[in-house]
């Protein structure tokens, strides 16, 4: 038998800035209160040589992508490794250009998007990968992927389109 004493779960979520209360009693809703609770934007990078060996068969300069989301406070990076979830709070200015210095080290950059919402559906059930924690931070809507090229490629597409319409309504083309 195990005599460890009992330690009482601690609700993380209460303790986010801005939160507007509740935790986990509240229901599914919890969740959703912590990512309004802070107005965020996404950036997705791509980029990584192959430092596994089944990563030569991904075309190069497109074998990792990982992502950056920023808020009032600063920026977070998302790196999915072979094997573990890196999640670093940067100790930053909230004015760094994260996207600018990914570029100047040589990844392609997309973005901003917004996070995406909470599915409203059962999550699919698909491995790990640096793709698919990309895709679940864009969110449901995430174009389907399954190498970092064919989610650049797909984004990049859409978010072109994006940059166009918005070109366009400037008045500036």
């Amino acid at each position: 038998m195990n005599s460890a004493p009992l330690v009482p779960m601690i609700d993380l979520l209460a303790a986010v800035p801005g939160n507007r209360g509740g935790g986990a009693a509240s229901g599914s809703a919890a969740h959703r209160r912590a990512a309004d609770s802070r107005s965020q934007l996404l950036w997705l990078a791509f980029g990584g040589g192959a430092d596994q060996g089944w990563m030569r068969m991904l075309r190069p300069g497109f074998r990792h992508c990982f992502a950056g989301l920023r808020d009032e406070a600063g920026w977070t990076v998302l790196d999915p490794l072979s094997g573990r979830l890196l999640v670093t709070r940067l100790a930053v200015d909230s004015g760094f250009d994260l996207p600018g210095f990914w570029r100047r080290a040589g990844c392609r950059v997309l973005g901003p998007f917004v996070p995406g919402a909470p599915a409203r559906a059962l999550p699919a059930v698909v491995p790990l990968s640096c793709v698919s924690l990309c895709r679940a931070l864009l969110g449901p809507a995430a174009p389907f992927a399954v190498t970092p090229y064919g989610l650049f490629r797909r984004l990049e597409k859409n978010f072109r389109i994006k940059e166009n319409v918005l070109y366009n309504c400037d008045g500036r083309g």
